[in-house]
Order: structure tokens, then sequence, then C-alpha cells
């Protein structure tokens, strides 16, 4: 689970039910980080909401610190609770691409080794 993560309002209060739900997407995403750099992950999560009256706009923009990349994802819509949903998706997919860039390329070769073994159907 990602242990260090911020999370802020910005011209709006971030009411308890609110906090949770934003932990509880943005700590899922930790299946998608390498094991080694689990430890050092950092995530600012910053909700916004539009200044004037006639904007209804709410951002959700998360911010990730990894070991040799920062992400940063965000996602404006007419509800937080949709944008937190968006900004997770976008996350995954982010966090995805980094991990088939930073993985061991020694695992990529026993897991071909491993198939080359099997015998065919």
């Amino acid at each position: 689970m990602i242990k260090k993560i911020e999370i802020s309002g910005v011209h709006m209060t971030v009411g308890e039910e609110l906090r949770k739900y934003a932990m509880k997407k943005i700590a899922r995403l930790d299946r998608y980080i390498s094991r080694h750099s689990q430890d050092s992950v950092h995530v600012e999560v910053k909700l916004k909401e539009g200044k004037a009256k006639k904007n209804n706009a709410r951002t959700c923009e998360v911010i990730m610190r990894l070991p040799h990349e920062v992400i940063t994802v965000s996602e404006t819509t007419i509800n937080i609770y949709a944008a937190i949903d968006i900004v997770q998706v976008k996350l995954k997919n982010s966090l995805q691409k980094y991990k088939e860039l930073h993985e061991s390329p020694r695992l990529h070769q026993r897991l071909m080794a491993k198939l080359k073994r099997q015998p065919a159907l």
C-alpha cells in the first residue's frame, strides 16, 4: 500500500468521506508499482473547486513521485468523485507504462525461457 499520500483542497474543504474515497482509489494503485520502488513513492492529491460561482468545475490533480520519474495527471469534471475515478484510470495506464519501462530485463528473459521450454499443445 502506498504510505505517503497527501490530500489537500484548494478553494474547498475536504471532508472525511471525500478523503477516504480518494485514499481508497489512489492506494489501490500500488499493485502497478514495482516492489523495489513502493517504499519511495510519494503522492500528492489536490482537489480544486472553480473560483467563480458560474464555474461548477471540480478538478482532481495527482502528482506521483516515483524513483525515476514524476507522473502528473489532472481531470476536470462537474463531480469531484468522477474526477477522482478518471484520474485513477489515467494513473493506472501511466503506471503500467512506467513498470514496463523500468522493470528488470532479466525477468523478461526468464519468462521467455520458461515459455520456450513448455511444449506446445
